[in-house]
C-alpha cells in the first residue's frame, strides 16, 4: 500500500434526486454546464486530481490544502451567482468538505480516514456552505482569501476521535478574520473559564435574575452522544424529557422538540440560532452512558452576549436518571431567576414511570417515531408496546403511542396498520393516557384532530381547549387547535392558534407546514400561504405530498403559468396520483364553501379529476342498473394504472367485498348511488370512494370496462 499526504476535497449536489425528479433533462444539463464552466477549470487552475465523479459529487486530491480551500471558494462563489433566473429550490448548490489527512493510494483511488473525514464534512455542511477539519485550518488559517467560524469539536459518523470543523467565510468583509462561537472557543478562553469554575470552589450554577415582565424563550439543542451509536436513543431521550420538564413550568416558550432536533449532529453558531429559533436562550450538553454509570453535562447560554449563565456536571448511575432531569431543570430555572410554584416542582419530580426497562423501550419508541418513515413507525410501535406491558401505568408511553399512531393513521401507512386499526389504536391509547394522567396535553391535541376528522365538531373543540388548557406552551396543542378551527370554518381563530404554535415550533413538520398554509389561504393572505406550503413541499421532510396546494396559492395571486408547473410537477413527483376527486375525498370535513374555494382553484390550476390523467368518454358511461348487473355478485378481474398490475375484485351479492393488487389489498363494503360506483372502507377515513364506470375504449383490450375513483383506474372484466 503507498501512503501520502494529501488534502482531500469532497463534494456533492444538494437535493441532487429532487432535482432529477423534477427535471431530469433540464438538471444534467445545467450541471454539465456547471463543470464546463466553472468546476473543471477551478480544479485545473488550483492543481487538483478528480479521483472519481458521482452523478451527484465529486472527490478531488489536491497536494495543497490552501490549493483545495481556495478551488473550494472559488466553485461556491460561482455558483452563488447561477441560474439566477430560476425559482431557488431549482437552483443547483454545491456542498463541500476539505480535510489534509493520511490517505492510502491504490491504482487511482484512494481510501482511508483522510478521505472519510472529507466526505462526513461534505454530509453536514450546508448548502452552499464549505466545512474544513480541524488539521485544514492550521494549514490555511491566513493564507487564503477567506474566513473562518470555528464550530467545536464534532463526532462524525464511523470516525474514532473528534473533529474540529471550520466553515469558511465566503463574504470579503471576513477575509482574515476567525470567528469562535461559544462552543468553541480558543484555548485561552476555555481556561478562563475553567479557572472561575475553581475559584467559585466547584459552585455550578450561576444565578441570573430575568426582568420582572419578560418572558424568557430557550431552546434544548439535542445532547451529544459521546458513547457508540448504540445509546443515541439514550442521550435525545435527556433532551427530550428536559424540553418537556421545562415546558412545563408557567413562566417559560420552550422550543418544541421538532424544531430543536433539526440541529441533532450539525454544528451551530449561536447568533444563527437566535435568528432561526427567536430564542434569547440556549441549553446544550452531552451524555456518556458506562456501564451501569452516566455522565451529564450540561450549559445554559445567553445566546445574545455569549456567556455562561449556568454550567453543571452529573456523575451519576443510570437509575438515577429522573434525579438527574430533576435537578437540571430546577437549576435552569433557579440560573434565570424563576421560582417554581409547588404544583411546577411536584410535576417534574414525578418521574414517568419506575421500570427502567420499560423507559428504555419508550425512548427507542420514540427515536423511532421521530423520523416519521413507514418502517420505522413499525418498529415503534411494537417498542410503545413492550413499554406498556412492563408497566401498565406508564401514562407518557401511551400519550406518545397514541400521537405515533395518529400519524400512521392520517399517513394512511395501511403496510404499518390497516387504517380501521390504527383509528382504534390512537383513541383508545389516547383515553388511557387520560385515564392515567389528565395533566398530559398531547392525547386531547390527538383526540382533538381525530374527532374533527371524524366531523365531530363540538367534542374536537373541547378537546383543543383542554389540550391549550394544561399546555399552554405545547406547540403541539396550539396546532392542534389551528387545525379544529380551520375545519370548523373558524379562521380568525385558527390564525391566532397557528402564529403561537409557529412561534414555539419555528421550524414545524411539513403536514403542520401544510396546515399553517391552508389557514393562511383560506384567510386571503396568499403570499405567507406560498412561503408555507413551499416549505411543506420542498422542505427536508417534504417528499412531493404537498407540492400541489402551492399551486392553488399561485393560482390566486394571478401567477397561473406557475401553477400549472406546479400542478405538473407534483403529478411527476407523485406518479400520477394526485388529482381533484382525492382532494374532495381526502377534505370532505372542510366547510363547503372552503373545500369549494380550495378545488375551484386547483381545477384552474389544472389539476385533473381523475388520477393518471384518466377521462373517460360520456358515450361508453354505464348507468347504475348496469353496473349492478356486472358488480354485483361477481369476480372481477383485470388490472390497474399505473404499472397495469393484476388486480381482483371479488364482490358479493350484499355488497361486502375484497379488493387485492400488488399495491393494495384491503376489505370494504360495494354499493351502487345513483350512476356511480363506490367503495367504503377504513381507508380514506371511511368515506365512501365514488366513480363512474365505462365500457373499455378499445375492444381488442382483453378487459371489458374501466372503473376509475380517487385511487385507482380498475380495467376488469366480470369472471365467466
Amino acid at each position: 500500500m503507498e501512503r501520502r499526504l494529501a488534502a482531500i476535497l469532497s463534494a456533492d449536489v444538494v437535493g441532487y434526486s429532487r432535482l432529477m425528479g423534477v427535471d431530469e433533462g433540464g438538471t444534467l444539463e445545467r450541471l454539465k454546464a456547471c463543470r464546463r464552466e466553472l468546476v473543471d477549470s477551478a480544479i485545473e487552475e488550483h492543481h487538483g486530481r478528480i479521483i472519481k465523479l458521482m452523478g451527484d459529487g465529486a472527490l478531488v486530491e489536491f497536494a495543497s490544502v490552501v490549493d483545495a480551500v481556495q478551488c473550494a471558494a472559488v466553485i461556491q462563489r460561482g455558483m452563488s451567482g447561477r441560474d439566477p433566473g430560476l425559482p431557488a429550490e431549482q437552483r443547483i448548490r454545491f456542498r463541500i468538505g476539505i480535510n489534509l489527512g493520511d490517505i492510502i493510494v491504490e491504482g487511482d483511488d484512494i481510501y482511508g480516514d483522510g478521505v472519510n473525514i472529507a466526505a462526513r464534512l461534505q454530509g453536514i455542511a450546508e448548502p452552499g456552505g464549505i466545512f474544513i477539519s480541524g488539521t485544514a485550518f492550521d494549514h490555511v488559517a491566513h493564507k487564503v482569501d477567506v474566513g473562518f467560524s470555528a464550530l467545536g469539536e464534532h463526532r462524525l459518523k464511523n470516525i474514532a476521535d473528534p473533529v474540529r470543523v471550520y466553515c469558511v467565510l465566503l463574504d470579503p468583509a471576513h477575509t482574515g478574520k476567525v470567528i469562535f462561537s461559544t462552543r468553541a472557543r480558543p484555548r485561552g478562553m476555555a481556561l478562563l473559564a475553567l479557572v472561575g469554575l475553581l475559584i467559585a470552589a466547584g459552585a455550578t450554577v450561576f444565578a441570573w435574575q430575568w426582568p420582572h415582565k419578560q418572558r424568557p424563550s430557550i431552546a434544548v439543542l439535542p445532547f451529544a452522544n459521546l458513547s457508540d451509536q448504540t445509546q443515541d436513543y439514550f442521550a435525545d431521550g435527556i433532551t427530550d424529557n428536559l424540553i418537556t420538564d421545562l415546558t412545563r413550568l408557567s413562566k417559560f416558550d420552550v422550543i418544541s422538540q421538532n424544531s430543536v432536533f433539526a440541529y441533532k449532529d450539525k454544528p451551530h453558531v449561536l447568533a444563527d440560532i437566535r435568528r432561526d429559533l427567536g430564542v434569547r436562550y440556549l441549553v446544550e450538553g452531552s451524555v456518556q452512558r458506562m456501564g451501569d454509570l452516566m455522565r451529564v453535562n450540561a450549559q445554559l447560554v445567553d445566546t445574545e452576549s455569549g456567556d455562561h449563565l449556568w454550567a453543571n456536571r452529573f456523575d451519576r448511575s443510570g437509575a438515577d436518571v429522573f434525579a438527574v432531569q430533576d435537578s437540571m431543570s430546577r437549576q435552569i430555572a433557579n440560573a434565570l431567576g424563576l421560582e417554581l410554584s409547588p404544583s411546577e416542582a411536584e410535576r417534574i419530580a414525578r418521574p414517568p414511570t419506575a421500570n427502567l426497562e420499560a423507559y428504555d423501550y419508550y425512548l427507542r419508541a420514540e427515536q423511532a417515531a421521530r423520523t416519521g418513515r413507514r418502517s420505522r413507525m413499525l418498529e415503534a410501535l411494537a417498542l410503545f408496546d413492550k413499554a406498556e406491558e412492563l408497566d401498565g401505568g406508564f401514562a407518557e408511553a401511551f400519550a406518545s403511542d397514541a400521537h405515533a399512531t395518529a400519524y400512521v393513521w392520517r399517513s394512511a401507512y395501511d403496510d404499518v396498520l390497516q387504517s380501521a386499526l390504527a383509528r382504534k389504536r390512537t383513541y383508545d391509547k389516547a383515553s388511557r393516557a387520560l385515564a392515567l394522567d389528565p395533566e398530559l396535553p398531547s392525547p386531547y391535541a390527538v383526540l382533538a384532530i381525530m374527532q374533527v376528522v371524524d366531523r365531530r365538531y363540538e367534542q374536537a373543540i373541547a378537546s383543543a381547549q383542554k389540550a391549550l388548557s394544561v399546555g399552554p406552551a405545547d406547540a403541539e396543542a396550539h396546532m392542534a387547535a389551528a387545525y379544529v378551527q380551520l375545519i370548523s370554518g373558524n379562521h380568525a381563530d385558527a390564525a391566532a392558534a397557528v402564529e403561537k404554535a409557529l412561534r414555539i415550533d419555528p421550524n414545524p413538520s411539513a403536514v403542520d407546514r401544510y396546515t399553517a398554509g391552508m389557514i393562511f389561504y383560506l384567510q386571503r393572505d396568499y403570499e405567507r400561504a406560498i412561503d408555507s406550503f413551499k416549505r411543506a413541499g420542498y422542505g427536508s421532510q417534504g417528499n412531493g405530498e404537498f407540492v400541489t396546494a402551492l399551486a392553488m396559492a399561485y393560482v390566486r395571486v394571478g401567477r397561473i403559468d406557475e401553477a400549472r408547473a406546479t400542478v405538473a410537477e407534483a403529478e411527476r413527483l407523485l406518479g400520477g396520483r394526485d388529482c381533484l376527486a382525492s382532494w374532495r375525498l381526502g377534505n370532505a370535513h372542510f366547510r363547503d364553501e372552503d373545500l369549494a374555494f380550495i378545488l375551484d382553484a386547483l381545477r384552474e390550476a389544472g389539476l385533473p379529476e381523475w388520477p393518471f390523467g384518466f377521462q373517460g368518454n360520456e358515450q361508453n358511461r354505464l348507468k347504475g342498473a348496469e353496473i349492478t348487473a356486472i358488480v354485483m355478485g361477481k369476480l372481477l378481474r383485470g388490472k390497474t394504472e399505473p404499472s397495469e398490475s393484476p388486480a381482483l375484485m371479488q364482490v358479493q351479492l350484499d355488497g361486502k367485498a375484497a379488493f387485492r393488487s400488488a399495491s393494495q389489498m384491503m376489505t370494504e363494503k360495494v354499493s351502487v348511488k345513483g350512476d356511480l360506483l363506490c367503495e367504503q372502507s377504513e381507508n380514506a377515513f371511511g368515506r365512501p370512494d365514488c366513480g363512474p364506470v365505462y365500457r373499455h375504449p378499445n375492444p381488442a383490450d382483453e378487459t371489458s370496462y374501466a372503473y376509475v375513483n380517487s385511487t385507482k383506474v380498475f380495467y376488469f372484466s366480470p369472471a365467466q
